[in-house]
C-alpha cells in the first residue's frame, strides 16, 4: 500500500497558490496599517484622502444662447444638434 501525505493527493500548483494567497493577505493587511498609520500622523480626514466624493458634471447646467434667429427669436446655445433654423447656414449671421 502507498502512503501518501494529502499533500500529494493535491493538484500541482495548490501549494503555491496558497503562499500566494497568504502573502497577499499579508500584503493588504500591512498596506492598510500602514495606511491608517499615515491618516493618524497627519491627521487626514476622508475627503483629503478620497476628495470631496463628488464628481461635477456639466450635465443640466444653464448654458447662455450664442445663436438666434431673427426672424422668430429663437435661441441656440451652440451645444448639441443645431436647430433647422441655423443648419447649413453661416453662423456668423445668428450670433449674439
Amino acid at each position: 500500500m502507498n502512503h501518501c501525505s494529502s499533500n500529494t493527493n493535491q493538484r500541482p500548483g495548490k501549494a503555491l497558490e496558497l503562499q500566494i494567497a497568504q502573502a497577499r493577505k499579508t500584503g493588504l493587511a500591512d498596506a492598510v496599517k500602514r495606511t491608517q498609520d499615515l491618516i493618524a500622523e497627519y491627521s487626514l480626514t476622508q475627503s483629503d484622502v478620497f476628495g470631496r466624493g463628488t464628481v461635477r458634471s456639466n450635465k443640466g447646467t444653464s448654458v447662455p444662447p450664442k445663436y438666434r434667429d431673427p426672424s422668430t427669436g429663437q435661441t441656440w446655445t451652440g451645444r448639441g444638434k443645431p436647430p433647422r433654423w441655423i443648419q447649413g447656414q453661416d453662423r456668423a449671421r445668428f450670433v449674439l
